[in-house]
């Protein structure tokens, strides 16, 4: 690893906040590591709720990274046909130790070609759109395949970022970090997953969610040939 730990995340129109901000406060914690909030320029970046975000550096300016995480959300759409962004994926996993995901980012590495004969996770709702940039759904909260790894829908970014730690620097700091977050979870209803919310609650997001969910169909059919 190169001193001092070189860690950036994409950010986007429409990102997820919680996608990044978790893995983020993280990294965050971790001695010596310098992150980057990376976009095309630098300009407010609107996310997916109120909160707007400002990047550190462009792609034209981020050094070589030692871990690019791309998170998700409803703007991952527009990226999995925008060569600039997928070509700015490329060229980082070229050099980087670690070539990483939260929640639909998945998918964009799938659509720059880094995740063929890779094992990947996403958010529940795009799983089975991975197979169609050749990876391998996998159904868990955090997936390591080599230097890939992969982390589960919005929540499971912390976890992510915390199994990362632990490979990067050690399990001690991971669960001192852990510990400083008080992360311990314990939600007040078991609906986080469709294996155990009820069919009126899927029913509900399902009709909430179903234009982005063609949206996202489209945009990666397109892509997916692109990449074949």
């Amino acid at each position: 690893m190169s001193s001092p730990l070189q860690i950036g995340l994409l950010i986007f129109p429409r990102v997820t906040q919680l996608d990044f901000t978790g893995p983020l406060q993280v990294f965050a914690m971790v001695p010596g590591a310098k992150l980057h909030l990376i976009w095309k320029r630098i300009e407010p970046v609107s996310s997916d709720s109120v909160l707007t975000l400002t990047p550190t550096t462009t792609f034209a300016d981020c050094p070589q990274l030692d871990v690019i995480c791309v998170p998700g959300g409803g703007g991952t759409n527009d990226l999995l046909n925008d060569e600039e962004v997928l070509g700015f994926l490329r060229r980082q996993a070229a050099g980087a130790q670690y070539v990483t995901s939260v929640c639909t980012g998945s998918l964009a590495l799938g659509a720059a070609g880094l995740l063929k004969g890779y094992r990947a996770a996403t958010h529940w709702s795009a799983m089975e759109m991975l197979s169609q940039f050749g990876a391998t759904p996998t159904k868990t909260r955090v997936c390591i395949d080599r230097n890939r790894i992969t982390g589960g829908g919005v929540t499971a970014g912390i976890d992510f970022a915390l199994t990362l730690v632990s490979i990067l620097v050690d399990r001690t700091t991971a669960e001192a970090i852990q510990l400083q977050m008080e992360y311990n979870p314990a939600p007040p209803f078991n609906s986080g997953s469709p294996d155990t919310a009820s069919a009126e609650v899927m029913a509900l997001l399902k009709e909430r969610g179903a234009q982005n969910q063609a949206r996202r169909l489209e945009a990666v059919k397109r892509a997916a040939e692109r990449v074949a």
